[in-house]
C-alpha cells in the first residue's frame, strides 16, 4: 500500500525558506535576508520592510 505523509504548514514553510534562494528570477540577497527573518522567528510586516530598504540602500537605490 502507497502511504502518503501530510506534511504540516510548519514543514512546508521550512521547506519554502530553505530553498528559497534557489528559485529562479529571486534576488537572492532578498531571499536570503527573508530566509534569515523567517529563521529568527521574526518575518513580520515591519521586519521584512525594514530588510528590503536595507537591501535597496546597499544596492544604491534609496527608493
Amino acid at each position: 500500500m502507497d502511504e502518503q505523509v501530510v506534511k504540516s504548514g510548519k514543514e512546508i514553510v521550512d521547506g519554502f525558506f530553505s530553498k528559497i534562494t534557489a528559485i529562479e528570477g529571486v534576488d537572492v540577497a532578498i531571499a536570503n535576508s527573508l530566509a534569515d527573518l523567517y529563521a529568527q522567528d521574526k518575518l513580520t510586516d515591519k521586519n521584512v520592510a525594514n530588510e528590503l530598504q536595507k537591501v535597496r540602500q546597499q544596492n544604491g537605490n534609496e527608493n
